[in-house]
C-alpha cells in the first residue's frame, strides 16, 4: 500500500536544528522525514537516494549554501519542491532563493502545526506564501531603484508574458496577488483542476518553475487585475 505521507528532506548544517525539525515532524501522520543532509553539496545525491516530495533548505551553510543548492536542484526535471529555512523574515537571501525556484520560506521558529501545513501546501503544488507575505516579498523584490530600471524590468516582464492567452494572463495576475488555486477558481469561475492546468501552462510558457516566480513577473509587468 502506498503511503500518502509527504516525504521531507531536511538540509541544515546545525545538527540540533535537524534534530528539532525531525522531532516536530515525527509527531505528524501527514509527513515523514525521508533523510537529512548537513550541507548543500550533499543535496543532489541525497535527493536521488531518498526521493523526497519537499526539501527544507537552510540558506546559510559553510560550504555550499542553500541558495546554490536550490538553484542546482530546481534545474533538474522532476525536482522536489523547496522550502527555504531562515532566521530572518524576507531577507535578500530568501528573495534570491525564491527567484531561483524555492516555493516558499519558513522561519526556523515556526510552530509544528504551521510547519506541517506549509509542507503539505507546497507538496500539493501551491506556493507557501500568504497574500500578505507575497505582497511584502513582491514589494521588496520589485521596488525599482530608478525609473529607467523599473521601465526596463517592466518591458522585459511583459515580453515574457506575451505568449499567454487572456485567461492565462488573468490567472497570472491572481497568482501575483497571492491567491490560492481555490480562490482563483472562485474569482474566475473555474474548477480547481482547471486553475492548476492554467498555472502549469503559464509556468511552461514563461519558463519558470513555481508560482512565486509567476507572481514576481506579474508584479514587474504591472499587470492589472481582471475586472468583474
Amino acid at each position: 500500500m502506498t503511503s500518502d505521507k509527504t516525504r521531507v528532506l531536511i538540509v541544515d548544517d546545525d545538527a540540533l536544528v535537524r534534530a528539532a525539525l525531525r522531532m516536530m515532524l515525527s509527531g505528524s501522520d501527514e509527513v515523514e522525514v525521508a533523510g537529512e543532509a548537513d550541507d548543500g553539496s550533499q543535496v543532489p545525491a541525497v535527493v536521488r537516494e531518498t526521493r523526497p516530495d519537499v526539501v527544507l533548505m537552510d540558506i546559510r551553510m559553510p560550504r555550499v549554501d542553500g541558495l546554490a543548492a536550490t538553484e542546482q536542484l530546481t534545474r533538474e526535471p522532476g525536482a522536489p519542491q523547496v522550502i527555504v529555512l531562515t532566521t530572518f523574515d524576507a531577507d535578500e537571501y530568501v528573495l534570491r532563493a525564491l527567484r531561483a525556484g524555492a516555493s516558499g520560506f519558513l522561519l526556523k521558529d515556526t510552530p509544528p502545526a504551521d510547519l506541517v501545513r506549509g509542507i503539505r501546501t507546497v507538496a500539493a503544488g501551491d506556493a507557501m506564501l500568504s497574500p500578505a507575505v507575497t505582497r511584502q516579498l513582491i514589494r521588496h523584490v520589485g521596488a525599482p531603484p530608478t525609473v529607467p530600471d523599473h521601465a526596463k524590468r517592466r518591458a522585459a516582464a511583459r515580453t515574457r508574458l506575451d505568449p499567454l492567452s487572456d485567461r492565462e494572463r488573468e490567472v497570472a495576475v491572481a497568482v501575483g496577488q497571492g491567491r490560492s488555486n481555490a480562490e482563483i477558481g472562485e474569482e474566475l469561475y473555474m474548477s480547481v483542476a482547471t486553475v492548476k492546468a492554467h498555472v502549469s501552462r503559464v509556468m511552461t510558457k514563461i519558463g519558470v518553475s513555481n508560482r512565486v516566480q509567476i507572481a514576481i513577473l506579474a508584479h514587474d509587468a504591472d499587470l492589472d487585475p481582471p475586472t468583474r
